[in-house]
C-alpha cells in the first residue's frame, strides 16, 4: 500500500491525532490538506500551544485541549503519541467502541516503499542509527533517517523510492502496539529503562522485541552478543539472527580480536577495520561500529566504513567535548539518562572524573551504578530528584570510603555545573552524564545539554 492509497481508504473517516507534538504535526497537516475530518488532542491548553493552535483551526481541525483532552474519543482512527501508554482507559474504552489505534510511525511500515533498517536498545540508538545512516549515503544510497530523530517521515513515504532506505531509531514506546518489523533490526543492549512508564522490566523487553518478532524470511536482526537479554532473544530466532561482541567470537557476525573489528559471514571472515580507526571514544562506541558494521554487511564497503570512522566526531550530547577551560576538558553527555549509559560514558575516559549526575526518577535502580562511580569519579556533583538515591548507592558500594569519592549536592542546576568548576584542577575531566531523565528540571536531555554547554561557554578565561 503507498501512502496516497492509505489517505485515500481513510478519507471518509473520522481521525483523532493525540498529541500536537514533532511527529504529530506534520502528521495532523496532511491529514487536513487531504480533506480528512480532524480532531487533534493535547494535554496543553490554547495558551501553551500559541499560534500553533489557531493555525490548526485554521487548516480545519478540531481541538481538544486541556486536562480532559483524551475524553469521548469516538474517531475511526486515534493516533498515539509514543509517550502515552496504548491501555490507558480513555483509549481502551475507543478500541472497545471499535476505534482502531495507531501510530504514525506504525502506518509508515505499512506504506513505505523502501527497505528499512530500524535500532532499538537501552543505549546506543542514537549513535548506532546515524552511523548507519551515515555509511549508506557515504556508499551512495539515498537515505531517509527518522522514529527518535531525524523528521517524521510518514509525510515524506510518498517521495521515497524502492532503492531508497529508511534508517529509524524506535523507542520501546513507539514499538508496544507495533505489528510489523523492518527488514534489518537492530538491538543494541537491553538494561532497565523507563520502569516509570512500563509495567516492569518483562513489559519494557517485550515492546523491545517487536522490532523484529513479525520479520519475514530473509530479513535480518543483529543482536549484542554480550549482553545476556539480547543473547538469549537471538537464539530465539536463529534462522536470521547475527551478533556483535567484544568478548567472544560468534560463528556469524562481528567481533573484536585483539585490536582488530572482524566480520565472520558466509564468505568467511575479513578483517574490517581496526579500533584505532574509530575516532569516537569509549568500548561502547566500538560497539555501536560492530553493530551498525552487522546491519550494514554487503550494503557498504569496507575502505567506506573505515574512512568515516577517522571522521565522525559523535552525535550532539553524547560524550561530546564542550571547552577546555583553564585546562580542564568539559563533556556533554546529557543523554545518559539511564545507569547503564552513564556507566559506558564513566569507562570512557582513562583517568578519575568529575562527575555531575542526578534528575527525574524513573524507578531504575542505582546499585550497579554506585560501584561505577567509586571506581571511576573522584569528585561527585549531585542535582536533581535522584540525588540522594545515587548518593546511597555510591555509600553502600563495596569500596567506597568516606571521601572516596567526594560527594557534593548543589541546587540548581547552574550551581552545580559552578561548583564542579570551582573543584576542577588542570588536567580534570568534568562530565554531564546525570544516569537521569531530564523532567524534574528541563523539557529533555537536549535541552539540558545545551543549557550546560551555554553555561561552559559563558566563563571568561
Amino acid at each position: 500500500m503507498t501512502l496516497q492509497e492509505y489517505l485515500n481508504a481513510i478519507r471518509r473517516k473520522t481521525v483523532a491525532v493525540v498529541g500536537i507534538g514533532v511527529s504529530n504535526t506534520p502528521l495532523i497537516r496532511m491529514l487536513l490538506r487531504e480533506g480528512i475530518a480532524v480532531t487533534a488532542c493535547d494535554k496543553r491548553t490554547r495558551e501553551q500551544l500559541g499560534e500553533l493552535a489557531d493555525e490548526l483551526e485554521q487548516g480545519g481541525a478540531c481541538l481538544q485541549l486541556g486536562e480532559q483532552y483524551l475524553e469521548g474519543l469516538t474517531q475511526d482512527i486515534i493516533f498515539r503519541t509514543p509517550g502515552l501508554r496504548p491501555d490507558v482507559p480513555q483509549l481502551a474504552r475507543a478500541v472497545e467502541r471499535g476505534s482502531v489505534l495507531t501510530s504514525e510511525m506504525e502506518v509508515f511500515f505499512q506504506v513505505c516503499p523502501c527497505p528499512i533498517i530500524a535500532v532499538t536498545g537501552s543505549d546506543g540508538k542514537t549513535t548506532t542509527t546515524t552511523i548507519i545512516a551515515k555509511l549508506l549515503e557515504r556508499a551512495g544510497y539515498t537515505v531517509h533517517v527518522g522514529g527518535n530523530i531525524g523528521q517524521p517521515l510518514l509525510c515524506e513515504a510518498g517521495e521515497m523510492q524502492p532503492d531508497h532506505y529508511a534508517v529509524l531509531e524506535l523507542s520501546s514506546f513507539q514499538l508496544m502496539t507495533m505489528t510489523c518489523s523492518p527488514h534489518i533490526a537492530v538491538v543494541t543492549n537491553l538494561a532497565p529503562n523507563h520502569l516509570d512508564v512500563h509495567k516492569d522490566m518483562a513489559e519494557y523487553v517485550a515492546a523491545k522485541e517487536n522490532i523484529f518478532r513479525h520479520q519475514k524470511e530473509g530479513d535480518v536482526a543483529v543482536f549484542n552478543f554480550d549482553n545476556d537479554i539480547t543473547r538469549t532473544q537471538g537464539q530465539g530466532v536463529a534462522d536470521r539472527a547475527i551478533y556483535f561482541s567484544r568478548q567472544s567470537e560468534p560463528e556469524k557476525g562481528v567481533f573484536l580480536r585483539g585490536e582488530d573489528i572482524v566480520c565472520r559471514d558466509s564468505r568467511g571472515e575479513r578483517t574490517v577495520m581496526s579500533t584505532a580507526d574509530i575516532k569516537l571514544p569509549g568500548v561502547h562506541n566500538e560497539e555501536n561500529y560492530m553493530a551498525a558494521i552487522a546491519a550494514v554487511n554487503g550494503l557498504v564497503p569496507d575502505h567506506v566504513i573505515r574512512d568515516f570512522a577517522r571522521e565522525f566526531g559523535g552525535v550532539e550530547h553524547r560524550i561530546e567535548l564542550v571547552r577546555t577551560y583553564h585546562g580542564v576538558r568539559y563533556y556533554n553527555d546529557s543523554i545518559a539518562s539511564s545507569p547503564s549509559r552513564t556507566t559506558a560514558g564513566l569507562r570512557s575516559f582513562k583517568e578519575k572524573v568529575i562527575l555531575i549526575a542526578g534528575g527525574y526518577d524513573k524507578h531504575i535502580p542505582f546499585d550497579a551504578l554506585g560501584g561505577e562511580i567509586v571506581e571511576h569519579v573522584k569528585l561527585l556533583v549531585l542535582c536533581g530528584a535522584t540525588a540522594a538515591k545515587i548518593r546511597a548507592a555510591v555509600e553502600n558500594a563495596p569500596d567506597y570510603h568516606p571521601g572516596h569519592p567526594e560527594i557534593l549536592e548543589v541546587t540548581p542546576f547552574q550551581k552545580a555545573v559552578e561548583a564542579a568548576r570551582d573543584h576542577a584542577v588542570a588536567g580534570d575531566v568534568v562530565t554531564l552524564s546525570p544516569a537521569c531523565a531530564a523532567f524534574d528540571q528541563f523539557k529533555n536531555f537536549a535541552e539540558r545539554g545545551k543549557i550546560f554547554k551555554v553555561i561552559v561557554n559563558s566563563w571568561q578565561e
